[in-house]
C-alpha cells in the first residue's frame, strides 16, 4: 500500500491543467496504484493525479464498491442538472450542495491504453465529473454559486490548513510526460 500526501487548495498544481498521458507503462500503473491506495486510505470517491502533485490526465474513483480509474478522459454530459452535495479531498472537511449533470459518459483509456468507457448517473456521474474539472485546473468550489462560493472561502481561512504558510511544492516520484520530476 503507497498513500501519499493529498495536495490541498492553495497548491498552485491544483490550478494548472494537467497534461494527456503519452506514455502507458509501469510508471503510470505505479501512479494509478498510489491514487487508488491513497483515495481508499482517505475515503474518497475519487482522486486526480493533480491532487497528488501530479500534472498528469489520470484520476481514480470509489462509487458503491466499484473501484475503477480512467486516463486521458473526455465527457459527454446530460441534460438534467441536479444540485448535490459534494466534497473534495483537497478541502478537508467541506461539503457544498454542487450543481452537476445528472448522467455523464465518460470516454478514455485504462492503464495499458485500451479504450474504456463509463457510464454514470448520481454518485458516479458528480464523480467523473469533478475528478475531470481537476485535470482541467478546475475546483468543486467554481461550480457554486456566490454565497456559497464567498463561505467556502471564509471556511478555508479559517482552516489549519487555509491559514498556514503556501504549500511546498515537493518533486513528485512520477515523472510527467516530460520527464520532468
Amino acid at each position: 500500500m503507497s498513500v501519499s500526501p493529498i495536495r490541498v487548495f492553495g497548491d498552485p498544481v491544483l490550478r494548472t491543467p494537467a497534461e494527456p498521458v503519452v506514455d502507458f507503462d509501469a510508471e503510470l500503473r505505479h501512479l494509478v496504484r498510489d491514487l487508488t491506495d491513497t483515495m481508499l486510505d482517505a475515503g474518497g470517491a475519487g482522486l486526480a493525479a493533480p491532487q497528488l502533485g501530479v500534472a498528469l490526465r489520470v484520476f481514480t474513483y470509489r462509487v458503491d464498491d466499484v473501484v475503477g480509474h480512467l486516463v486521458n478522459p473526455d465527457l459527454e454530459l446530460g441534460d438534467e442538472l441536479e444540485c448535490g452535495p459534494e466534497g473534495c479531498l483537497s478541502f478537508p472537511g467541506m461539503r457544498f450542495d454542487t450543481p452537476r449533470a445528472v448522467s455523464t459518459v465518460a470516454r478514455g483509456r485504462d492503464v495499458f491504453g485500451e479504450p474504456v468507457v463509463v457510464e454514470g448517473t448520481q454518485r458516479l456521474a458528480r464523480a467523473l465529473q469533478h475528478e475531470t474539472d481537476h485535470l482541467d485546473g478546475i475546483l468543486f468550489v467554481d461550480r457554486l454559486d456566490p454565497e456559497h462560493r464567498r463561505e467556502a472561502m471564509r471556511i478555508v481561512r479559517e482552516t489549519d490548513w487555509g491559514r498556514g504558510a503556501p504549500p511546498v511544492v515537493r518533486v513528485s516520484p512520477h515523472a510527467d510526460t516530460f520527464g520532468r520530476r
